[in-house]
């Protein structure tokens, strides 16, 4: 049986999730967004709310929600200030390889604290000439005694300047590409490990990105994440399992467009007549209201397969490139719909458009998404039909 309802849990999960953006994101995302300054009174105030680190089992103190559970959480704040959204949301990223691939211990020393106060973990992954290929990771680790020893960097790092550890992958030996490939938990503060100053961006600007150097860095053999080699599987298990929230983080941006859009035009006169009365514009918004639909069935379709236990990359690759783009097409027309007003500071539809990009690019461009799709068609997909029958017609039928 298909049931499209929330649970009684989930529903006041959503409510008191878009409360919080409500008080706490809205009215302060256009100073976040102007200054570039790090909003940690308003990430304090959310993990003090228990909206941070949903995934985090019982255990080891968090709620222990689904990803379900995260996607929806995800769309309401998105829908307050995707910046913010974004720094709030990767205490998930960076925790997942450990939910993935960390023993007991590990857990117990690095998730529990991120329940018992406010820390950041941080997933570095990107490299300055490595961003969706993560096979060719540049950044190399070798075995020395009881440590392994970094060298290299990473770039795009959400929360860097601010972590206070990391789960980072490193190579063997590049020339293996993925069969070399290690993960590692590091903490911030080991000698040889420093961050650059946070990048100014196009958008997210309420979210501190930067680089990470690492300079022989030392790592315990104990943080290795499984067992050395098995570091791609560990990142593309990580991916399969957060990018359905990307999607929902599109669909909570795109929703915010639309409801900007809804009521610029119902008080907006032109010709003698409210925009709203024009068919072009009913247009308009009638495909942002579809592609809205169509964008949270999917992730939330994504984010079932994964809390079930099943392979989730085709479903999550599948939300995440129709969500992205379907956020980017959405901004790009209510911005329109805004005319000149939505090109400048009055009002947020120039935010929303210049957030809505970095969707198509991080966790996995867009492309990226679509040559997994394409691969999935040609060598995974099941065909309906048994035999590919000829076009030939075989004449009229005689039953």
């Amino acid at each position: 049986m298909i049931d499209f309802e929330l649970t009684r849990e989930q529903i006041e999960l959503q409510k008191r999730t878009r409360d919080f953006a409500q008080e706490y994101m809205l009215p302060y995302a256009h100073y976040y967004d102007k200054t570039g300054e790090f909003p940690l009174p308003i990430i304090k105030k959310c993990w003090e709310a228990g909206l941070m680190n949903l995934g985090i089992p019982t255990d080891y103190g968090g709620p222990g929600l689904g990803v379900q559970e995260q996607c929806i959480v995800v769309e309401e704040m998105a829908a307050g200030c995707a910046g913010m959204t974004t720094s709030i949301y990767v205490n998930s990223l960076g925790a997942e390889p450990i939910l993935v691939a960390g023993t007991a211990d590990q857990k117990e020393s690095y998730l529990k604290p991120l329940t018992e106060d406010l820390k950041f973990i941080s997933f570095a992954c990107s490299e300055p000439y490595m961003g969706s290929d993560v096979a060719g990771i540049r950044t190399r680790v070798k075995k020395e005694g009881s440590h392994y020893v970094l060298n290299g960097s990473k770039f795009w790092i959400t929360n860097a300047p601010h972590a206070d550890y990391f789960t980072v992958f490193a190579s063997l030996d590049p020339a293996r590409r993925h069969k070399a490939l290690c993960a590692f938990i590091v903490d911030a503060d080991v000698p040889g490990l420093r961050t650059g100053p946070p990048v100014e961006k196009m958008g997210h600007r309420a979210s501190a990105t930067s680089a990470v150097i690492f300079k022989d860095v030392k790592v315990p053999e104990e943080n290795l994440l499984g067992e050395e080699g098995e570091g791609f599987a560990i990142a593309m298990k990580t991916f399969s399992l957060t990018r359905p929230a990307i999607a929902a983080f599109s669909t909570g941006l795109a929703r915010a467009a639309m409801e900007y859009a809804r009521a610029y035009v119902a008080k907006r006169e032109v010709f003698s007549q409210k925009l709203q009365e024009f068919q072009v514009i009913q247009f308009k918004l009638a495909e942002m209201y579809m592609k809205i639909e169509a964008s949270r069935l999917l992730y939330h379709k994504a984010a079932w397969a994964a809390d079930k236990g099943e392979d989730a990359t085709v479903s999550a690759s599948v939300a995440k490139a129709y969500a992205t783009d379907a956020a980017m097409e959405i901004a790009s027309e209510a911005l329109q719909i805004h005319g000149g007003f939505g090109y400048i500071d009055q009002y947020p539809l120039e935010k929303l458009f210049r957030d809505a990009k970095l969707y198509q690019i991080y966790e996995g461009t867009s492309e990226i998404q679509r040559l997994i799709l394409g691969r999935h068609v040609l060598a995974g997909y099941e065909p309906a039909m048994e035999k590919i029958p000829s076009w030939k017609s075989k004449g009229k039928p005689e039953f």
